[in-house]
């Protein structure tokens, strides 16, 4: 377990730092790059192209294994159609995205370097997170079969 816990943090340490330095904690570097039609910063797109790329490989290899590198069960997304749900969410996504310049990974990173903007924007995050978990328990309970 321990050696786990230290895997963890060296991981998140190297993603955090990866941020940084690709310029994906900077809001006005985000906003940037969403900005088609005005002064557009295409330098975000060798990032999320580097992302893409890494993890086209990471995924491979992972459906050929059954448990990860520290031994635990591998658990890959197994959902394959794409809903109505994926849809908003990832509209509801983009949009905090181009408003804040900030997305989830990102937004903790600059939390932890003391950024203001960013702890609006996890609380903002946290909310709706909590607001999703209320109605799914809520849509539950109401699918749940009665007792007689």
């Amino acid at each position: 377990m321990k050696l786990q816990r230290i895997s963890e943090f060296g991981i998140g340490l190297v993603f955090g730092l990866g941020l940084i330095i690709s310029g994906m904690t900077d809001p006005g570097k985000v906003l940037g790059f969403l900005d088609l039609a005005g002064l557009w910063d295409p330098s975000l797109a060798f990032v999320m192209g580097g992302a893409i790329v890494v993890g086209v490989f990471a995924f491979a290899l992972a459906r050929k294994r059954s448990t990860s590198v520290l031994g635990g069960p591998m658990q890959l997304p197994t959902a394959r159609h794409i809903d109505r749900r994926l849809v908003l969410g990832s509209l509801v996504f983009g949009v905090g995205w181009g408003i804040a310049g900030f997305c989830p990974g990102p937004a903790i990173v600059s939390l932890g370097a003391g950024e203001p903007k960013a702890m609006v924007f996890v609380l903002a995050m946290l909310a709706g997170m909590g607001v999703f978990e209320w109605l799914e328990g809520r849509k539950r309970a109401r699918n749940a079969p009665q007792a007689a």
